[in-house]
């Protein structure tokens, strides 16, 4: 009897084992299908809210109500691209004409005879940046490859942007049903409340990510573009531009930006550049400790070891799109993990309190 309960046992455990390998096997094989689904979803997450709010007003006619969103955000993109947009590609397009040359001067090393006759370095200095420069331009050249080819994987993707509006109109119109036959498949009443707190949970979390990263974005594109332009700043509003785009990466997006930003203004020749670098941390700084704690607040906190493992994961599976990803599936996961604890305490301890996304796990007293 006892070896027929451990072999029944480890018969389980094997399947479950076998189970959630296929399941992984399926997502990693299936990765940029689900990418596009994932974006889909926090699409509609954003659009949720002005939805919900038109539907009341035309007494609930779902159908009607996303019909008016998806019209009002046409017309506001086109009101924004009749404007911004043509000075927008002009200068990206400059920008790209000049960048040959730009990388040039870095190869060459003429950059360091620009920058230090500007600032007033000397002759000895000048020698060596400028050897080190043509020193290392194979490397240099290699390195401007490698962001170039990362640049076309973007632009490859850049058809994910007419797919994912389409895709989360479904999600707008029938996530809820979707939720409620999720949950019918559940069977026993104790799984059923695990799932339905890891599925409220989710939902208020994807929905105050998107929100937030949206809020910190446009916040740092106007920062950026105003600043740039009032200090004359070549290429000014490409490069706001890139550092609001660049802020929805987690992580690895400020960097980039910073990086971006610094690298034009020095191969421009840009005499401030100093007060830019000086700019980007102080608002870094701002951003990272001011805004961004009081907007995000509890919800998407994380330890350093687990960001920067989901970052890295992100990009080795899915690029870009999965450095962006990775935040919002890391915090999914500590989700589960911690409805998981509260299932497994009420089995073997008896209820607990009511559980709530970004609280820690207390006994009833």
């Amino acid at each position: 009897m006892p070896m027929s309960l451990i072999d029944t046992r480890t018969t389980r455990v094997l399947i479950t084992v076998l189970f959630f390998t296929l399941v992984l096997a399926f997502l990693y094989v299936a990765r940029h299908t689900l990418i596009v689904f994932l974006f889909a979803v926090f699409f509609a997450y954003l659009m949720d809210p002005a939805v919900s709010r038109i539907e009341k007003l035309v007494h609930g006619r779902r159908g009607l109500a996303i019909a008016i969103i998806y019209l009002a955000l046409l017309i506001l993109l086109s009101t924004f691209f009749f404007f911004v947009g043509p000075n927008l590609g002009k200068q990206a397009a400059h920008f790209g004409e000049a960048l040959p040359g730009l990388l040039d001067k870095i190869g060459s090393g003429d950059i360091a005879r620009q920058i230090g006759q500007e600032h007033g370095w000397s002759q000895q200095s000048i020698d060596r940046l400028r050897n080190f420069l043509t020193a290392h331009r194979g490397d240099l050249a290699a390195l401007a490859q490698v962001v170039g080819l990362r640049i076309a994987e973007v632009a490859k993707n850049i058809w994910i942007i007419v797919l994912v509006p389409i895709i989360a109109i479904f999600f707008l119109k029938d996530g809820r049903n979707f939720s409620s036959i999720f949950l019918s498949m559940v069977q026993t009443r104790p799984q059923r409340e695990f799932m339905e707190g890891v599925l409220d949970d989710l939902n208020q979390m994807l929905a105050h990510f998107i929100r937030a990263q949206l809020t910190l974005a446009a916040l740092s594109l106007l920062v950026y573009t105003a600043f740039f332009e009032i200090m004359r700043v070549p290429y000014a509003l490409v490069l706001g531009t890139a550092g609001g785009i660049m802020e929805f990466i987690p992580v690895v997006g400020p960097l980039v930006a910073a990086l971006l930003i610094m690298s034009v203004t020095l191969l421009t020749g840009f005499s401030h550049w100093l007060t830019v670098g000086l700019f980007l941390a102080l608002w870094r700084l701002i951003l990272d400790y001011l805004l961004s704690p009081r907007i995000m607040g509890k919800q998407m906190e994380l330890h350093p070891l687990a960001a920067i493992f989901g970052v890295l994961a992100g990009a080795e599976m899915a690029g870009m799109l999965g450095v962006y990803l990775s935040i919002p599936v890391m915090a999914s996961l500590r989700i589960f993990f911690r409805r998981w604890r509260i299932y497994a305490e009420k089995k073997r301890f008896g209820p607990l309190n009511e559980y709530a996304f970004g609280t820690e796990i207390r006994p009833r007293k």
